[in-house]
């Protein structure tokens, strides 16, 4: 009899091509489970309610700081303790920085680190050397009129966390504070300076319309992004007309540690009707011999560190995963509250407005330090 699981993940070919290559080497190997993925766009992925996926869905590919409403709400299932605690060791041994200890509360792991990201640099090989080395470089290039970034509300906020943990101080770590004063005006003063340097659509982009504009055909101006979450897909020959590099980010005080942790995740529904064999999909999508192999030649973006290691996939990447190592290992882990998806989305847009000029420093802290009290509330587990 055959199993019949079905999966959502999110639209792109790092979410979607590369457990769709897993699922069809799964059936090889598990004629008897027939594994069928999904897809939804970023936006409609992030507003869909995830209690309805789990109703719906086996196994999610999702962000890890959805794990702890998710566990408070008994919405995954549990993967220590299902039968495959050595191979769960072992993959926190695997880990790329953070990445598996992300997906872990209130001491039980809620999913595997299938895929692993941080804000990182990205560079045209072609048209740059090599990427600036600290702020000081990225904005002598900006003044050449060659740098772009990202800072849609998302990604803005991102930024300030990864600037303000780079210059010494980590974002939301003291109950009822996103940054002291000094700390917010410091970060902040280096990201107007870049939105000052950058086309004023960046307001509206995000990484990956980035990293089109960077890699699009008859583009010979721009160069270069200090902060994006990188994809591997640009980094290969053929995605797009022109491929690039991705490096650590920009040295600041602390050098290339602070980055804003990013990446995704597997996990299994609590609902599942089939939970042994949507478990077993997991853990075999997450070892060590498929994410170098058939995960990362479908399009993914490989979340354990032997293939983050591999001679195989750096030489097709461009040294992708070298490249941006360090910045990985040093990333910063957001908090693990169960209302910090609400406390993000709520904040964001105030970290864009402020650097259009709309929210001077003191307004911004203000608002940011409101939304800390009231989505943070209580300690992390």
């Amino acid at each position: 009899m055959t199993v019949h699981l079905r999966g959502m993940t999110w639209e792109h070919a790092r979410g979607h091509g590369s457990v769709v290559a897993a699922a069809e080497a799964y059936r090889a190997l598990h004629p008897d489970v027939e594994m069928t993925w999904e897809y939804r766009s970023l936006q409609a992925f992030a507003d869909y309610p995830l209690e309805k996926l789990t109703d719906d869905f086996d196994l999610l590919v999702i962000d890890h700081p959805h794990i702890p409403f998710a566990a408070e709400n008994g919405l995954f299932a549990p993967l220590d303790g299902a039968g495959h605690d050595e191979a769960l060791a072992l993959l926190s041994r695997q880990s790329v920085g953070a990445s598996h200890r992300s997906y872990s509360y209130a001491g039980r792991q809620w999913g595997l680190a299938s895929d692993a990201a941080a804000q990182v640099s990205a560079f045209r090989p072609d048209l740059l050397d090599a990427p600036p080395a600290d702020w000081d470089e990225v904005f002598a290039l900006a003044e050449e009129g060659r740098v772009l970034w990202p800072y849609k509300p998302v990604d803005a906020f991102s930024s300030l966390v990864t600037v303000a943990a780079g210059q010494g101080e980590e974002a939301m770590r003291t109950e009822g504070v996103f940054l002291t004063a000094p700390a917010l005006g410091a970060a902040m003063s280096v990201l107007r300076r870049l939105a000052s340097l950058v086309p004023a659509e960046n307001a509206t982009w995000n990484p990956i319309q980035t990293a089109d504009a960077l890699s699009a055909a008859g583009n010979d101006r721009y160069a270069y992004a200090p902060l994006l979450f990188g994809y591997t897909n640009y980094s290969r020959a053929g995605f797009r007309p022109n491929r690039l590099r991705y490096s650590d980010i920009p040295a600041s005080r602390l050098g290339v540690r602070g980055s804003l942790l990013g990446g995704a995740g597997i996990a299994v529904s609590a609902a599942s009707e089939h939970l042994a064999e949507a478990v077993a999909h997991a853990f075999w999508l997450a070892s060590a011999e498929v994410q170098e192999g058939v995960y990362y030649d479908g399009g993914g973006q490989p979340g354990n560190a032997v293939a983050w290691e591999s001679d195989r996939t750096n030489a097709d990447s461009l040294d992708f995963f070298r490249g941006t190592r360090a910045t990985l290992e040093g990333a910063y882990l957001r908090p693990q509250h169960p209302r910090y998806i609400e406390l993000q989305n709520e904040l964001s847009e105030h970290v864009t407005a402020a650097l259009l000029g709309e929210l001077d420093d003191d307004d911004l802290r203000a608002r940011l330090d409101e939304g800390v009290a009231t989505w943070l509330g209580g300690p992390e587990r």
